[in-house]
């Protein structure tokens, strides 16, 4: 397979068409951004890292039967995915209250909530991605009612198996980001990537942050913690 043109720079990630119809060539960058791209730097060994850890999740994904459009590692830094229509929202899912949620809410980082919690932003640099509800995607023709009640059924699925996968490496879950996609025919796929960029991560045992707030937060150096993350998780 041969990668062709450049079709996409985000923040983190290049895209690439190749020569096989509907198959993307993803290209993960030594970048780490926050505030919406206010504060940004290069990290080494950052892109290996978030594409291995994205890698091994979407295989244990897989094996739970959750679609996405991963399709295989192909290098250290670079997968193949199948080529899907981003639906333009950030799906959160939140088990414990931190970070925008406990500020926006006054709830104290950590304390558990009653149950998970499925909430919608509208993906839109310009507008620093607000969060939206409900009506707002239907208004916005973001999506259908039926693709909204799937896509917060595979939200939660996600969630309970990431809960599972993350335990089994002594992680706490707090919350995390999806993005998911439309293929051809309609059928609504996870997409993106799930890593520590996209995950609020603690250790089970100290509370300790294993995620990007270590850099949101300036607490340390982002990669001793990445590498721990997926070394856990390879075991």
């Amino acid at each position: 397979m041969e990668k062709e043109e450049l079709l996409y720079e985000g923040k983190a990630k290049k895209l690439f068409k190749t020569d096989q119809v509907g198959v993307l060539w993803v290209e993960y960058l030594d970048q780490a951004t926050a505030l919406n791209g206010a504060k940004k730097d290069v990290v080494q060994g950052k892109g290996e890292l978030n594409n291995q850890i994205t890698s091994l999740i979407f295989e244990a994904l897989k094996a739970e039967e959750i679609p996405s459009h991963f399709i295989e590692k192909i290098s250290k830094t670079e997968q193949l995915v199948k080529s899907v229509e981003i639906i333009p929202l950030e799906v959160v899912v939140r088990n414990r209250a931190a970070g925008s949620f406990s500020k926006r809410l006054d709830i104290p980082e950590g304390k558990a909530l009653p149950f998970p919690i499925v909430e919608f932003y509208y993906k839109e640099d310009r507008l620093d991605d607000p969060f939206i509800n409900d009506d707002h995607v239907l208004a916005l023709e973001i999506a259908t009612e039926e693709e909204i009640t799937v896509i917060k059924e595979l939200a939660r699925k996600v969630n309970q198996a990431l809960i599972k996968l993350f335990q089994k490496a002594a992680i706490t879950l707090i919350d995390f980001k999806i993005e998911v996609g439309r293929t051809p025919a309609g059928e609504i796929l996870l997409a993106d990537e799930i890593s520590p960029d996209t995950c609020r991560l603690w250790d089970t045992a100290t509370d300790s942050h294993l995620d990007k707030d270590i850099y949101r937060r300036d607490l340390g150096d982002l990669v001793p913690v990445y590498q721990e993350v997926l070394a856990r998780l390879s075991k």
